[in-house]
């Protein structure tokens, strides 16, 4: 099976759950939208690792541009009612958008193979691009390759260190302590890629995608 975008991802809110895109602009700074609200607490950033009720809550882009939880404006009483439900009280909401608001940095890719090798659903591993076609754990050999999709160049940086939000049912809101388990036993700690972007351009749901080696 050739390789092809299988999927892709954004997270309007950093550390909510996400929406599925059909397309998608990739540029330095990752896929517009992408991550661009925060919760907040006294302390710093709160997210799901801890506060993992706040999975439960959708963050999507509205056609106006502003990120939307639940389908409210993220700045209106409503959603600051859902985060401090699922996060706290004293939690609140603000706009960000420096480079930092990304875990490491500002794409995440996903393969087929790997995902079905891990036996769960992808969405516990936030992916941005899925690519499909790729022959069992052949990810954990592409780390300093590039993926040409189209008119865009994605560099594959690294492995990603997996954390507590993969232990947590995207529709249940669960906690299995046994996934993040057994991504350490059988994966090393380790599943998709961190990723930034070279060349930007435009990417679509098929696609074709093709792995070169710098």
């Amino acid at each position: 099976m050739r390789l092809h975008v299988a999927g892709l991802w954004r997270y309007p809110v950093k550390t909510l759950a996400g929406e599925p895109l059909s397309t998608a602009i990739i540029g330095h700074d990752g896929i517009p939208g992408d991550r661009i609200v925060r919760v907040r607490g006294p302390e710093g950033v709160r997210t799901s690792r801890r506060q993992y009720r706040l999975l439960g809550l959708r963050g999507t882009l509205g056609p106006d541009g502003r990120s939307r939880i639940n389908g409210h404006p993220w700045d209106s009483p409503d959603a600051l009612a859902l985060v401090k439900e699922a996060a706290g009280a004293d939690a609140w909401l603000e706009a960000y958008e420096g480079l930092d608001r990304f875990d490491i940095l500002p794409l995440l890719v996903a393969t087929d193979g790997a995902v079905a090798a891990f036996g769960r659903d992808i969405r516990r591993l936030r992916p941005n691009i899925v690519i499909g076609g790729v022959d069992g754990l052949g990810e954990r050999h592409w780390p300093g390759a590039e993926l040409h999709i189209g008119d865009a160049i994605v560099r594959l940086d690294s492995l990603r260190g997996r954390c507590h939000m993969t232990t947590v049912d995207p529709d249940t809101l669960q906690v299995d302590p046994e996934v993040l388990r057994d991504i350490f036993r059988r994966f090393g700690g380790q599943l998709a890629l961190n990723a930034d972007v070279v060349r930007e351009g435009t990417i679509r749901i098929g696609d074709s995608v093709s792995v070169s080696r710098t």
